[in-house]
C-alpha cells in the first residue's frame, strides 16, 4: 500500500469500459491511480462508466459530465484524469461543463516523463512528445495553462504558454528534432566505441516497475570489479527512472558483457512517446540479447507481456534472442502464473530482491549470447602489452606466464577477437 500525503492535488479518475474491451477496467484504473500518484496527485475517488461506444463530443456523455461536476464540488476535486486519450474537442467540452483541470492518460504520462527526465536528450524527447500531443489541443488547454499554480499536466512546455502561437510551437518542434538528430550522431559515436570493444550487449526491456533497475544492480554486483557507485537509481514507483543506463557485468565463464536498462512500458503508452523515445529505445536494436523482465506478481502479467511484445514489434527487434525473466517470484508461486506461452520461449524464474536464481539467469545469458568462443593460447610481444591489459579486462584468463619474448595467456575468446588477434595464437 502506497503511503499518501496531503500535499497532493485532489484527483478524481474516470474510466470507460466498452463492451469490446479485453483489458480488465479495474486493474487499468488501479494503474491509472499509480500514475496519478507518480505525477504528484492523490486519488480521492474513481468513476467507471460502461458504454457500448465513446461519445464523440463529451467522451462520457454530457449527462455524465454534469454528474462529475457535482462530484468535484462535493469532494473538493482539483483535477479530473481520464483513463483514455481525449480529442481537443472532448477536452474543451469537458472543461466547460466540469470547470476543473482535465488531464487524459496520455498527458498524465507525458507529465511524469517531463518531471523525471534528467539527461539533455531525455528532456528534449519528452518536450517534443508534449508539443506534438498539445499542438492540436491548444484551444482546450488555453484556460488552465494560464492559471496560477501549474500542477499535473502543465509541466514542460505548458509553462511557456503554449497557446501563444501555433507557428511558434511548430518552429520549436523543428528545432528540437534538429537537436535530437545531433544527439543521435553523438550516440552513434558512443555506439561505435562499444562495438569496437567487442563486448556483447544485453538489454533489459519490459513493463515499468517490473524490477529492471533492481535486476541490473544485482547483475553488476556479480562482477569482480564491482563498485557501489555503479548502481542505478531504484524506487518502487511507475517510471522511477527514464534515462538509459549502461553498465559492465560478468558471466560465469569470466566473459564481460554490457547491460543496458531502458525506459519501462505501460499499457496505452502514448504513440507520441514511443515515437519520441525511439532514439533512446533504438539502443535495443543494437543489443545481442533481450531480457524481458516481467512482474510475476502482477495480476495482468499476460497483458503486460503482450504489451511489451507489441512495442518490441514496433521497434523491429522481435526476432532477437529473448529470455523472459519472471521477477518477484518471492511474492507468487510458479503454479499460479497464467500467461500465453506463445510469447514466452526461454524463461527463468527469479527474485531480484532475494537474489534467487541469478546464477541460473547468468548461465542462461551465457548460453544464448550469439557469440562463439574458442579456447586459445596467446603470446603477446612486450611491445604490445596494452593487449594483455585488454584481455585481462575483458576475459577470464586461466593462465598467464611472462616469458623471455612475451606474455603467454590461456583463455576463451569470442570469434571476433579470435580473428582479430590470430597472429598471436600459438
Amino acid at each position: 500500500m502506497i503511503e499518501r500525503d496531503k500535499n497532493r492535488e485532489r484527483t478524481l479518475i474516470v474510466g470507460v469500459e466498452l463492451t469490446t474491451d479485453t483489458i480488465n477496467i479495474d486493474n487499468s484504473m488501479d494503474e491509472l491511480e499509480e500514475l496519478v500518484y507518480a505525477a504528484g496527485g492523490e486519488v480521492i475517488n474513481r468513476i467507471i462508466q460502461r458504454k457500448s461506444s465513446i461519445d464523440s463530443a463529451y467522451f462520457i456523455g454530457k449527462g455524465k459530465a454534469k454528474e462529475i461536476k457535482n462530484y468535484c464540488e462535493e469532494l473538493d476535486i482539483e483535477l479530473v484524469v481520464f483513463n483514455d486519450e481525449l480529442s481537443g474537442a472532448q477536452l474543451r467540452n469537458l472543461e466547460k461543463i466540469i470547470d476543473r483541470k482535465i488531464v487524459d492518460r496520455t498527458n498524465l504520462i507525458l507529465d511524469i516523463f517531463a518531471n523525471r527526465a534528467s539527461s539533455k536528450e531525455g528532456k528534449l524527447q519528452v518536450k517534443l512528445a508534449q508539443l506534438k500531443y498539445r499542438l492540436p489541443r491548444l484551444v482546450g488547454f488555453r484556460d488552465y495553462l494560464s492559471r496560477e499554480g501549474g500542477g499535473i499536466g502543465t509541466r514542460g512546455p505548458g509553462e511557456q504558454k503554449l497557446e501563444t502561437d501555433r507557428r511558434h510551437v511548430l518552429r520549436e518542434i523543428y528545432n528540437i528534432e534538429k537537436a535530437l538528430k545531433d544527439a543521435e550522431k553523438a550516440r552513434a559515436i558512443k555506439r561505435k566505441r562499444r562495438e569496437d570493444s567487442n563486448l556483447p550487449i544485453v538489454a533489459l526491456v519490459g513493463y515499468t516497475n517490473a524490477g529492471k533497475s533492481t535486476l541490473l544492480n544485482k547483475l553488476i554486483e556479480q562482477s569482480e570489479d564491482f563498485n557501489e557507485n555503479k548502481k542505478v537509481f531504484v524506487y518502487d514507483m511507475l517510471f522511477a527512472t527514464l534515462d538509459t543506463s549502461l553498465r559492465k557485468a560478468q558471466l560465469p565463464n569470466g566473459q564481460n558483457f554490457l547491460i543496458t536498462d531502458t525506459v519501462g512500458f505501460v499499457s496505452k503508452l502514448p504513440t507520441h512517446l514511443i515515437e519520441a523515445f525511439k532514439g533512446t529505445l533504438e539502443e535495443v536494436q543494437y543489443a545481442d540479447l533481450l531480457l524481458h523482465v516481467v512482474d510475476a506478481s502482477n495480476e495482468d502479467l499476460d497483458i503486460q507481456i503482450k504489451t511489451t511484445y507489441n512495442i518490441l514489434e514496433e521497434l523491429e527487434v522481435i526476432d532477437k534472442p529473448i529470455i523472459t525473466v519472471f521477477n518477484k517470484m518471492d511474492k507468487v508461486k510458479i503454479d499460479d502464473l497464467i500467461y500465453d506461452s506463445r510469447y514466452v520461449d526461454k524463461k527463468v524464474f527469479i527474485s531480484s530482491k532475494n537474489s534467487t536464481n541469478l546464477e541460473k539467469l547468468l548461465h542462461l545469458i551465457e548460453d544464448n549470447l550469439p557469440q562463439e568462443y574458442r579456447e586459445v593460447n596467446l603470446k603477446i610481444p612486450y611491445d604490445k602489452q596494452e593487449l594483455v591489459n585488454y584481455f585481462l579486462d575483458n576475459y577470464n584468463v586461466d593462465y598467464i606466464k611472462y616469458g623471455y619474448d612475451g606474455t603467454e595467456l590461456s583463455l576463451s575468446i569470442n570469434k571476433i577477437d579470435y580473428e582479430r588477434y590470430l597472429e598471436y595464437i600459438f
